[in-house]
């Protein structure tokens, strides 16, 4: 199978599936349309490249990552998919420095569903075509980990914990410790979106551990592993943060300064959002780190 039969399959998907359009209903009684998300980018990894070992590794997302082949055995073909957020939600977002805008908000939540519908749809096609797949996201063996601590011991980890971390540390899953050390808690998955893009060649991370792709950072990842055979992509980059270029712009959009040139401490941000869901429910989100930035919707 080629490659080209799968980007047809893509965007056959795209196209289909329904909810990337929304009515976005604003404060003073009025309604519009938005397009939520561009059509995406595409990237291809091995499901037996090496670097998913080393993303067992504490000091990188952690020992409860699995492996393409612990969610389907069987799996040769891992499929990353970025969804660049559309200039109309971007711009939208641009002009507060604090407050996140309601088009961003949506993207957030309603674009959420629309992704989760859109990677279904997308599996059950590989599947119909006779391609065993997966969606680790969506698979009931998925667990993602906010301020919590993972079903597992964490004496193995004690030399990894990191409070922000630079180098390796600053693109980790987010292993961080409390007072002295002892408080050990997750901030992350099973299952990492935006390891997998990196390794399928899509981009490199940035101060915010976003990843920078060559439609930029401002967007949203899906993925599946599947049994189907394609060559992987070669990554265009050798080291973790190849595309950024430190400017510090996202250090000045942080509105709970989160970032530093050290890199991104967790706490602070997933606190901020929960502030922000009190203001906004059902919604939460924030997106200034990847609007009005030099990485916002290109390499910078």
């Amino acid at each position: 199978m080629e490659r080209g039969w799968l980007e047809a399959l893509v965007q056959k998907v795209f196209c289909e599936t329904e909810g990337n359009i929304v009515m976005v209903e604003k404060g003073d009684g009025t309604a519009g349309k938005l397009r939520m998300f561009d059509e995406p980018l595409i990237g291809i990894g091995s499901a037996d490249d090496p670097m998913f070992l080393d993303y067992k590794k504490p000091e990188a997302v952690g020992p409860w990552h699995r492996s393409p082949k612990e969610w389907l055995p069987g799996a040769r073909t891992v499929v990353s998919l970025f969804f660049p957020i559309s200039e109309e939600a971007r711009k939208s977002n641009r002009a507060e420095s604090e407050t996140p805008s309601l088009e961003w908000l949506y993207c957030r939540i309603e674009g959420n569903e629309f992704l989760r519908t859109f990677i279904a749809r997308l599996r059950d096609c590989l599947i119909e075509e006779g391609y065993p797949a997966c969606a680790p996201a969506l698979d009931e063996r998925f667990r993602a980990f906010m301020n919590q601590k993972p079903e597992m011991d964490f004496d193995v980890l004690a030399g990894g914990a990191a409070t922000g971390g630079s180098g390796s540390d600053a693109a980790a899953g987010g292993l961080e410790s409390g007072a002295g050390g002892s408080d050990l808690t997750v901030y992350g998955s099973m299952w990492s979106e935006r390891h997998v893009a990196y390794l399928c060649g899509l981009g490199t991370f940035g101060l915010s551990k976003g990843i920078i792709t060559r439609k930029g950072m401002a967007g949203r990842f899906a993925s599946l592993v599947t049994a189907l055979e394609l060559p992987a992509d070669e990554r265009p980059y050798k080291g973790l943060y190849d595309y950024c270029i430190r400017c510090g712009r996202c250090i000045e959009r942080c509105p709970v300064r989160a970032i530093s040139e050290e890199g991104k401490e967790h706490k602070p941000c997933h606190d901020w959002l929960i502030h922000v869901k009190k203001e906004y429910a059902p919604r939460l989100g924030c997106g200034k780190c990847q609007t009005a930035v030099p990485c916002e919707c290109r390499i910078p």
